[in-house]
């Protein structure tokens, strides 16, 4: 597993372009290597900042788009369609927008789809399980799995405390969510944990807390975020609101 490391931007709009540039760059790198590429995409108010920064970059076009698999690290369970949902932000912001192939769109299923929440993670770790390379795992490679951070250190929709914790599977539902909706499905931190990078982004005092928290080591049952690792690389996109609590060793960066 890799080390964390820190980026501070100077706000909340420059954090988006940032991130974006970052990723472009880390899927054309991708592609470059593998042919492909493979995002973990997140939601929240950074997250559609990031989506739509992408759409206004000329370097978007040098990404085959048509060569990209998207995946989502937690879902509401939601109707398809719902303005809540993580997919309906992506689509409006970023995806509607570009030449992807539709067979490499992987949403968590909805709530209208005909399944409770354990059918609809188990739908969809049956999804990622046969995206896997044969034989070998039952994920496919994630080059960057992005994640938001909540005020209380949850990442995706692993809720500090919550029995999720303990769940082995990849895809796990959530039920009593202390953050609505209350019922979700989401990646568990072990297939969280086998991205190649992993991005934690977080903008806004509101997240200094758990960001100062994660980062100062914290338990991972205590503040979710703190149990995050990429097997290639952690990384850290901050503002500079939400590095206010940055431990000791990071504060140079603030």
């Amino acid at each position: 597993m890799s080390e964390a490391s820190v980026a501070v931007h100077a706000d909340a709009d420059l954090l988006a372009q940032a991130v974006a540039a970052r990723l472009v760059v880390r899927l054309l790198d991708a592609q470059a290597e593998r042919g492909q590429a493979s995002v973990v995409l997140t939601g929240g108010r950074i997250a559609a900042a990031v989506y739509r920064a992408v759409g206004a970059l000329p370097a978007r076009d040098a990404v085959d788009w048509s060569r990209v698999d998207f995946w989502w690290g937690d879902e509401r369970f939601l109707p398809a369609g719902d303005p809540e949902r993580n997919e309906t932000q992506a689509r409006a912001a970023l995806l509607d927008a570009l030449p992807v192939d539709p067979s490499r769109v992987h949403p968590v299923p909805a709530s209208d789809a005909g399944a409770d929440p354990e059918e609809a993670a188990a739908r969809y770790a049956a999804e990622l399980a046969r995206a896997a390379r044969p034989g070998t795992a039952v994920l496919p490679h994630f080059d960057v799995l992005m994640l938001g951070v909540g005020e209380d250190g949850h990442v995706a929709s692993v809720f500090p405390g919550h029995p999720v914790h303990h769940e082995s599977r990849p895809v796990s539902a959530v039920r009593g969510s202390p953050k609505p909706p209350p019922v979700r499905v989401t990646l568990t931190l072990p297939a969280i944990n086998t991205a190649e990078e992993v991005w934690l982004v977080a903008g806004g005092a509101d997240k200094a807390h758990a960001v100062g928290m994660a980062l100062g080591g914290a338990g991972p049952v205590q503040v979710p975020a703190a149990g995050v690792q990429g097997t290639g690389r952690t990384l850290w996109l901050l503002d500079r609101a939400a590095a206010a609590d940055l431990p000791a060793r990071f504060r140079s960066l603030r």
